[in-house]
């Protein structure tokens, strides 16, 4: 994480840094002819500005200017001027490119101070991770990413055809796409991810593809890069993945359950072996800090209006704040771990819709807040929750998150901390857009309702 002013910076003072310069130095080995300078707008569209291979260097030590204000949620056309500055650790060859093209994440520069964009969504958890580092913690986040492989028809638009019978961790010849699985695994091993794992998920068309832990920034960036990465391969293949979370009625739809854990200088500061649960005391407060702000943040990772669609008891999705050490009905889950190193919680509400950057920010910032107040956890719930009536969830004081886009925005302009966490720029855009999306969903009418009520009334 540097700033414009941090020794090491690639636009330090007008000069290359040594990160900058082996970036330099790779582009000429590997014989790379364009970039891809990337960042994402607030609702975690990957935005990019390519540029010859040969501007690198005025990349590094100038930046590259561009209009923000045709950027969603960035600024008014009066303010429009602002200039990426690519981050040297994130290059990375493009394996769908032939080798031609790189790719920089960017962090965003308000060309009128200098300073960083506060609009920028790398920044918004930049800015949460300084927080964990003043309170002496790294975050680690590992996400596992689900999405859909739809047949395209005849004009090379996507359908809901999946083409596959497979079901969860299913084997060739039903798994179909498993080639598919491959060569995305192979582009993003040649882009420098660690792969844990990848399977064919519960439903027809569905997989998932796991990454290994790293610090929350890095993460966030994969989550970004992977979405485009499976996005290119698949339409080698004549297929459209997507990852909206629900693009089928009736069957589980597609969720990112991610794994957070916090490091001290002592290791995995959430790991306490004289502890039932193996949870230290901070683990503890941190699960509680997400349970207490859960509505608000569903908001964040979960800000479509599909989203809610796929929050709904019945299809493995977790709809009930509460956390269990044994079973998936619970919203946060923690996960059996064989060393200390792997303690962690898994939460299993968001979906991959989500803007990493603010969906982590949200996540994180809230467990920190939980860990600053001394949260105690309440006891986990280890009977299926989904079998539970509203009188016996009344009884375990289970309460469920927003039943809609509608409720989840209320309940985030209702919280201060993941607010806070956001930065009244994002907030206020975040905040409108998604009051917007939900106004117009709620005045449109469905082929749902014509069929249903067209000709019956």
């Amino acid at each position: 994480m540097t700033d414009e002013s941090t020794p090491g910076s690639a636009v330090a003072d007008g000069g290359l840094s040594a990160e900058a310069q082996d970036v330099i130095d790779e582009i000429d080995e590997k014989g790379v002819e364009f970039l891809r300078l990337q960042f994402t707008d607030i609702l975690g569209t990957v935005k990019n500005v390519a540029v010859p291979a040969t501007q690198a260097e005025k990349a590094f030590t100038e930046g590259i200017y561009f209009d923000g204000s045709s950027i969603e949620g960035f600024v008014r056309i009066q303010e429009s001027d602002m200039r990426l500055k690519p981050d040297p650790e994130t290059f990375a060859i493009l394996p769908w490119r032939d080798g031609t093209s790189g790719r920089l994440i960017c962090d965003v520069i308000n060309t009128s101070t200098g300073e960083p964009f506060e609009g920028d969504p790398r920044r918004v958890l930049k800015n949460v991770l300084a927080r964990a580092e003043e309170l002496g913690y790294e975050v680690n986040v590992a996400p596992e990413p689900e999405f859909f492989l739809f047949e395209e028809d005849e004009d090379g638009r996507a359908t809901t055809k999946t083409g596959d019978a497979g079901g969860y961790f299913d084997l060739a010849p039903k798994d179909l796409a498993s080639d598919v699985r491959r060569d995305i695994i192979h582009g993003l091993e040649d882009m420098g991810f660690e792969i844990e794992a990848s399977h064919h998920e519960v439903a027809q068309g569905q997989h998932e593809i796991n990454f290994e832990y790293d610090d929350a920034l890095s993460t966030a960036d994969n989550v970004a890069t992977f979405r485009t990465v499976v996005r290119a391969i698949a339409a080698q293949h004549d297929l459209h993945a997507t990852f909206m979370p629900k693009p089928i009625p009736k069957i589980n739809g597609s969720g990112m359950h991610t794994h957070i854990s916090l490091f001290d200088e002592d290791g995995n500061a959430f790991h306490d072996e004289s502890d039932q649960f193996d949870l230290s005391d901070t683990a503890h407060s941190f699960l509680a800090g997400v349970l207490e702000h859960a509505p608000a943040i569903t908001a964040v990772t979960d800000p479509t209006v599909n989203s809610y669609k796929r929050l709904v008891p019945g299809y493995e999705a977790p709809v009930y704040i509460a956390w269990s050490d044994r079973n998936r009905s619970a919203l946060i889950r923690k996960p059996a771990a064989r060393i200390p190193a792997a303690s962690r919680i898994e939460a299993r509400f968001p979906d991959p819709s989500c803007n990493p950057y603010l969906a982590f920010a949200a996540l994180i910032a809230a467990g920190l807040n939980g860990i600053e107040h001394d949260l105690d956890a309440p006891d986990p719930i280890r009977e299926n929750i989904y079998e539970f009536d509203e009188a016996k969830r009344e009884e375990y004081g289970i309460d469920t998150l927003p039943e809609n886009l509608g409720e989840a925005v209320d309940a985030l302009e209702a919280d201060e901390v993941i607010g806070d966490a956001l930065g009244e720029h994002v907030y206020d855009s975040f905040v409108e857009a998604k009051s917007q999306e939900y106004d117009e969903y709620r005045i449109d009418v469905s082929q749902w309702e014509l069929d249903r009520y067209l000709e019956k009334y």
